[in-house]
This record gives C-alpha cells, sequence and structure tokens, in this order.
C-alpha cells in the first residue's frame, strides 16, 4: 500500500467531509506505449499505470491549511488557544525554517485572520497557507481508492456528477458557487448538473471541449492512523 497527496478546493473538502464526494477525474497524462488498443481499434489508456495508485492505495488531502498557535485575553496577555472550529493539535511541526505548534485549522471549515500585531491591534493578515505546501502530518482526510477507470470526460453521467460533489440545492442557495455562468441551465434558471461540473472543470484549468482522457479514481474515506 502506498500513501501520496492530492489536493481538492473548499468546496470539494467539505462534500468530502459529508460523504457525497466519492470520486475524483483528472486529467490523464501519459508518455507515449502506455496505452493498449480496444476491440473498435481505438488506442485506450492502461489504468494500471494510473499515477494516483491502485485499489488499495491510500490518498491524503491536501486544502488550503492555517496553524493558530495563541490568542490573547482581554488584558493582551498571550495565551492557548482553544479551538471553536475543526482544528487538528500539532506539535512541533517542521514547516519552513522553524516548527509551528498549536492547531491546524482549515479554510474549508470558514475564514480565519491573525491579528497584525502582538497585542492584537493593527491590521488583520491572512492565516491562509497554500495547500500545496501542506505537510503530510497537517492533514486531516485520508482516503483509500477503491476503483481505478479511464473515460472521456463528457462520458460521466448525472449519478456520476453527484458523486462528483456537485450538489444543485447548495449552488441556488448560493453556497460553494464554481463561477459558473448559465448557458445550459434548466428551465428554472438554476444550472443543470452537467453545466455545473463543465465549470468546475474548466475553473481548474482543465480543457472541457477537447473532451480528453481521464482518471476516474472512486475512494472511501478512512481514518488516518
Amino acid at each position: 500500500m502506498k500513501e501520496r497527496p492530492i489536493l481538492f478546493k473548499g468546496p470539494l473538502v467539505r462534500a468530502i467531509l459529508s460523504g457525497q464526494k466519492t470520486v475524483t477525474r483528472r486529467p490523464l497524462k501519459m508518455p507515449h506505449g502506455f496505452w493498449e488498443t480496444s476491440a473498435t481499434g481505438e488506442l485506450v489508456p492502461i489504468p494500471a499505470n494510473c499515477p494516483y495508485g491502485k485499489p488499495g492505495d491510500r490518498l491524503w488531502v491536501r486544502e488550503t491549511w492555517g496553524v493558530i498557535s495563541h490568542d490573547f485575553d482581554e488584558h493582551g496577555n498571550m495565551i492557548d488557544w482553544e479551538p471553536d472550529r475543526p482544528a487538528s493539535p500539532i506539535r512541533e511541526m517542521p514547516f519552513g525554517h522553524g516548527y509551528y505548534s498549536g492547531h491546524v485549522i482549515y479554510r474549508a471549515d470558514g475564514e480565519a485572520a491573525w491579528a497584525g500585531d502582538d497585542d492584537g491591534g493593527g491590521d488583520d493578515r491572512s492565516a491562509w497557507k497554500p495547500s500545496i505546501h501542506m505537510p503530510r502530518i497537517a492533514s486531516r482526510i485520508l482516503l483509500e481508492i477503491t476503483d481505478v477507470r479511464v473515460e472521456r470526460l463528457q462520458d460521466i453521467s448525472d449519478a456520476e456528477i453527484e458523486r462528483e460533489g456537485i450538489d444543485l440545492d447548495a449552488l441556488a442557495d448560493g453556497q460553494d458557487r464554481y463561477d459558473m455562468c448559465h448557458a445550459g441551465s434548466g428551465a428554472d434558471g438554476r444550472p443543470t448538473l452537467r453545466t455545473a461540473w463543465r465549470h468546475l472543470w474548466e475553473s481548474t484549468g482543465g480543457n472541457w471541449d477537447g473532451n480528453p482522457w481521464v482518471w476516474v479514481v472512486e475512494f472511501k474515506r478512512v481514518t488516518p492512523p
């Protein structure tokens, strides 16, 4: 069994945490020669070469994160921070040129900011660090791969789009928007599942019109050791 990191945006982190998202599609980038000929004569990627792993392997999720190491009381004295949101305790976590102790927090659970000065005054500054820089010890989500296959991007069904974490009710309520336009929307003016999926894909720089091959990685959430 191998473990590999994988990045997810905030709305998709929330979908994983709620149990709605159980599959992810990623662009297929394969060197020449990792293909086989199908019964129709088409060249098809070989699933055994998936860079995300095989069934039984695990993926630890990288997401936008930060560390809160202390707080201030009403007199300006430094005190331990008492978590009021999901947080993972850490002690002497190596990062950059130093070590962090306190609690890891996650942007998917809501915004947060540090006070500008040690006494709590001044302008606030962002508490967040990019997901790509999250170390393994700070990750709170561990996924186990249950299946891997390849398919064309546009072959996805509505049921699979929902498994990707698209929730039209949440979108209608103004939550988890993906910068979607309404081209191809339904009669009620809401985006269709397919429109929402397309704009989610394109928001990550993906090519929709080219209908590329993608890795389809199914997973279940497991408890980190």
